[in-house]
């Protein structure tokens, strides 16, 4: 390595430039070898930067930590974008189970590393530095760490907890994909059957849109306004398209419309509301307005219009400017009737009924500029990151600990990206990132996490692992690893039958650890798992963060 060491001194910029080339290239390929079906993945790149360490290949120690953690910031916060717009529906339909699961995988990897470091005798400080590498959690140490330092103890118990950390957290790694693999073993798991189970699940709560169309019967509606027909917006239908009893044609259908007995209407909305609404206008009838005479046809057009950002449907006002219906609006995987109180995203497709010249009027107010959807807003996402690591420094005091404690880099920008995508824009800034960048942004982040601490721990990993203490350490970082693990595992899937992506994602968020969800995703072959891990996530991450400084201080 002598090379390395002559070019570090003459040109570090370009010496580090090769130790990352390396290293990253032979991760990727070590990733790609399979053994019994089985290969590593993106996690292949930590082990090569293992390697380069132990043959003396070490970047400058400061741009390492930088990237290392300026990898994990790209990865949860393009996590957290990607996850945003399904997140809260997802929290509704299982967050409590997922979360009831993972606050049990903490309380039981506590319990294992406390018990474990009383057999062995070993300090407090060195139990909470393997309890935070054994759960591969970077916070926790330093949260550890600081709340020793703020208790004024000795410099060596403050040391302690890394020496412990960087002994039990590279096979961490290797124990939760290897849980991930015997769970996957022991109950025979299809993936890819489970993968499209996944999908099914996730849509079983929101019905598909329908058509019906009806006749008005009742007496009541003469001479109403469709906006005010009774149950129209508790129902959450919406009314497209109006053909007149005494007229052939059919026209594009607006809340000012006004209803006559004997008019057809065509309504959209799911199966059960459309016959909610049925009841209080009449009978189906036999006409389909889709197919009869007139100028009306329908458009699907995309809103990039920065100005109606944030607006409602009925704020657009396309009903009173241009004579046309919105019917329904596409976001992302989510079809659903467009209602008045509906609010617009950046994206969304919505679904015009009208004649041509009015689609034309309303589709040069909405933008229509679906190339905007392949640009990357930059200007938002560093916006996003510079209040998620805000976010990630603030203090949390809780009573009882003498130090504070921080969500850190990790779920500050998650949970900040997760609110953001959701909501959409942050002021003036409109959040979007394109499926492609997201997936590309994601995949950099966690290379450039894991080589660095591949590289980073390397250089003493042997020599600590290889001691008597350093064994010790490493097995019992095995058991506080591998055991919560898979009795949670077979309990969720025994008991709750729970699907193996959501399995997946919650193990993987359970122990905060984002190279076990690239693995799972490569593993399913889509991102399936990353829900319920954005699910998990923030919660695990403040309770392993608690428990590190809990078993730091309770000595």
């Amino acid at each position: 390595m002598s090379f390395i060491q002559h070019l570090h001194q003459d040109n570090p910029v370009a010496c580090d430039l090769l130790i990352y080339s390396i290293v990253i290239l032979g991760g990727i390929g070590l990733g790609h070898i399979r053994v019994r079906g089985v290969r590593l993945g993106t996690a292949g790149v930590l082990f090569a930067g293992l390697v380069a360490a132990h043959l003396g290949m070490r970047p400058g120690a400061e741009v390492a930590h930088f990237l290392k953690e300026f990898g994990l910031v790209l990865f949860v916060f393009a996590l957290g974008m990607q996850m945003g717009p399904g997140f809260f529906a997802s929290l509704r339909r299982q967050g409590r189970l997922l979360n009831t699961y993972a606050f049990a995988l903490v309380l039981s990897g506590a319990v294992v590393a406390l018990a474990g470091g009383w057999v062995l005798g070993m300090p407090l400080p060195a139990v909470a530095g393997l309890f935070a590498g054994a759960t591969t959690n970077t916070p926790a140490l330093g949260a550890a760490q600081q709340a020793l330092a703020s208790a004024h103890a000795d410099s060596a118990l403050v040391t302690l907890p890394a020496l412990s950390y960087a002994a039990s957290y590279p096979l961490a790694i290797v124990g939760i994909i290897v849980s991930l693999i015997f769970l996957r073993t022991f109950f025979k798991v299809d993936v890819a059957q489970e993968a499209d189970l996944f999908l099914r699940e996730q849509g079983a709560g929101i019905e598909p849109l329908q058509r019906m169309n009806l006749r008005v019967d009742n007496p009541n509606l003469e001479g109403v306004s469709i906006s005010h027909v009774p149950g129209i917006q508790e129902n959450s239908v919406v009314v497209s398209r109006h053909r007149p009893a005494a007229a052939s044609e059919v026209a594009a259908a607006t809340p000012e419309t006004k209803l006559h007995v004997g008019d057809v209407i065509m309504a959209v909305g799911t199966q059960a509301h459309l016959e909610q609404f049925r009841l209080v206008i009449g009978s189906v009838s036999a006409e389909n307005l889709m197919k009869a005479p007139g100028r009306i046809t329908y458009r699907r057009v995309v809103l990039t219009n920065k100005h109606l950002l944030g607006k409602t449907v009925h704020e657009l006002g396309l009903d009173h400017l241009y004579g046309v219906a919105v019917t329904r609006v596409s976001r992302g995987d989510l079809i659903f009737t467009a209602l008045p109180d509906v609010r617009l995203q950046f994206g969304d497709m919505l679904q015009l009924v009208g004649d041509d010249e009015s689609l034309n009027a309303a589709t040069q107010r909405l933008g229509n500029a679906v190339q905007m959807l392949q640009e990357t807003k930059f200007a938002a996402i560093f916006a996003g990151i510079l209040l998620g690591v805000l976010l990630g420094l603030y203090p949390i005091h809780i009573e009882g600990l003498p130090a504070p404690v921080r969500l850190g880099l990790a779920g500050g920008p998650l949970i900040v990206a997760i609110l953001m995508s959701h909501l959409g824009r942050l002021g003036p800034m409109v959040m979007h990132m394109p499926l492609n960048a997201n997936r590309a942004l994601r995949e950099l982040g966690i290379i450039l996490f894991l080589a660095n601490v591949g590289l980073l721990s390397g250089e003493h990993f042997a020599a600590t692992v290889f001691s008597a203490q350093g064994l010790q350490w490493v097995l019992l970082g095995v058991c506080v690893t591998v055991l919560p693990l898979l009795v949670v595992g077979c309990i969720a899937r025994k008991v709750h039958r729970m699907n193996f992506m959501s399995l997946c994602g919650l193990l993987s968020g359970g122990m905060t650890d984002p190279p076990a969800l690239a693995f799972a995703t490569t593993m399913a072959r889509c991102d399936s798992p990353a829900l319920a891990y954005a699910t998990v996530y923030p919660l695990t991450m403040l309770l392993r963060i608690i428990a590190a400084q809990v078993i730091a201080q309770l000595a």
